[in-house]
């Protein structure tokens, strides 16, 4: 099985392990089961060390209070580390589950998201040089790579209807070989790539 297909079944089985232990205390008891919500992301890129600032938008379906089932997607604009930019910018799509209680107005949760990000090509063509391995930069306009998730966080609920939430999450990429990475190394195979994201925004019950 491939890390996509484990991580994919971690996810249902966080899911469905949430569903399970969602009692009829934890239900929704106002009828809201469905979340919007738009946020502030920087991704801290730990192959090319550079900060990545964009915007997304959550879209949650909540059964209970415990668990959250949700899709996210973001935009971030303009080039990526130094030199010439390898993308004109990148879209990250992810999906899985938060679990974690509500005490009071603050709800701290975990959270397993599986997707990818994709690397929009530069208007301008990128001059590469002909060696091989080719450089991890020269591999990326147009590449759809996959990505993992896994973190945390806190919301606020400021009334039932309305809320502040705070992400902090080890974003796994998963990028392919053989490439040159930035750093000069050589990865014959597959590697995974960390970066710290950090999400900052709020939204609404309905």
């Amino acid at each position: 099985m491939t890390h996509m297909g484990r991580l994919t079944v971690a996810t249902m089985m966080t899911l469905g392990l949430g569903m399970a232990v969602a009692t009829p205390a934890a239900a929704q008891v106002d009828g809201r089961q469905f979340e919007v919500g738009v946020q502030l992301v920087n991704a801290a890129s730990s192959e090319f060390d550079a900060n990545d600032l964009g915007v997304s938008g959550r879209f949650v379906w909540r059964p209970g209070m415990l668990i959250g089932a949700e899709a996210e997607v973001g935009y971030f604009a303009g080039g990526l580390g130094d030199g010439a930019p390898f993308s004109a910018g990148r879209i990250e799509a992810l999906f899985g589950a938060t679990v974690g209680p509500r005490i009071g107005r603050f709800r701290p949760f975990g959270k397993v998201r599986t997707g990818f990000v994709q690397f929009i090509k530069p208007d301008e063509p990128l001059a590469c040089i002909a060696i091989y391995p080719p450089p991890l930069v020269c591999t990326l306009p147009g590449a759809r790579i996959e990505a993992y998730d896994l973190g945390g966080g806190l919301e606020w609920w400021a009334t039932d209807a309305r809320f502040l939430r705070v992400d902090v999450s080890d974003r796994i990429l998963n990028y392919e070989g053989p490439v040159s990475d930035p750093q000069g190394g050589v990865r014959t195979d597959g590697f995974f790539g960390h970066d710290i994201r950090i999400a900052i925004g709020g939204g609404v019950r309905f």
